[in-house]
């Protein structure tokens, strides 16, 4: 167990999920990094009388692709106003039969398909090798799916995100390459994880089914996926609101200490 009990939960939000907060957001940060610029204003507010900052991925109206949003300034961003933890939700496509569109999922490990994105602070100067071994942070995955199940919102676990450069979907070939390695695909998941973990913070994913992937037969519709998005929001927004508030305590984990052996 180490640090302090935690006052300030950050939420990473795509996937449809805004107005989290009990009386509508207390105040707006404008944050500039040494990264740039992070999606856009940070919005902060209460949930269960927990402090939480919340920043929409992919910009106000959702007009950044995966590709192009600015993870590191988001990332640093939220760390300047105080998070201690990040939360985000993504929605993801499935490739197994048994993660039907509209399953939550709680992710255990990632495969990097991306391309051309900045996966790392540390370009220059000195060294760092984070081990990344286990991805999330099980303090926060615990307590998620503990959450979950007391509201009847069950989380499908041990579960591995394959994260592709987007902003297009799969080809049937490629959909059926990754089923032999991962169980749901994203586009978001990396480097938001690598990130979190470079700068020593706890961090999870609560990936929601939107889809089949393309392995299934049909192709994937935007139409069809923003249908079920539509569909979990309300879910989800349920399960933040108990989420956040359990998540305000000591944490279990060794997230903090990620860099005490990192460096060369």
């Amino acid at each position: 167990m180490s640090g302090t009990p935690r006052t300030t939960i950050a939420v990473i939000g795509g996937s449809g999920v805004t107005g989290i907060f009990e009386n509508g957001a207390t105040d707006r940060h404008r944050v500039s990094t040494a990264w740039g610029s992070p999606s856009g204003p940070i919005e902060e507010g209460t949930v269960g009388g927990v402090r939480v900052l919340f920043l929409p991925r992919h910009g106000p109206g959702h007009t950044i692709p995966p590709h192009m949003v600015n993870y590191r300034a988001n990332v640093d961003a939220l760390i300047e106003l105080g998070a201690q933890a990040i939360v985000t939700v993504s929605s993801v496509g499935s490739l197994r039969e048994d993660l039907p569109p509209g399953t939550f999922v709680l992710p255990d490990q990632f495969v990097d398909f991306t391309k051309r994105r900045p996966t790392t602070f540390y370009d220059e100067g000195r060294v760092m090798h984070v081990s990344l071994a286990d991805p999330f942070c099980p303090d926060l995955v615990a307590t998620a799916k503990t959450t979950g199940a007391q509201l009847g919102i069950p989380f499908a676990e041990k579960r591995t995100y394959v994260c592709v450069e987007g902003p297009r979907f799969s080809t049937r070939a490629e959909s059926k390459f990754f089923r032999g390695f991962a169980d749901i695909i994203g586009m978001t998941l990396v480097p938001e994880v690598t990130l979190a973990r470079e700068r020593a913070l706890c961090y999870a994913c609560l990936a929601m089914v939107t889809d089949f992937d393309a392995w299934a037969g049909r192709p994937v519709e935007l139409s069809d996926v923003l249908k079920v998005m539509a569909g979990n929001v309300e879910r989800m927004q349920k399960l933040l609101s108990h989420l956040i508030p359990a998540l305000a305590h000591r944490p279990t984990c060794e997230c903090a200490h990620a860099l005490d052996h990192a460096g060369v």
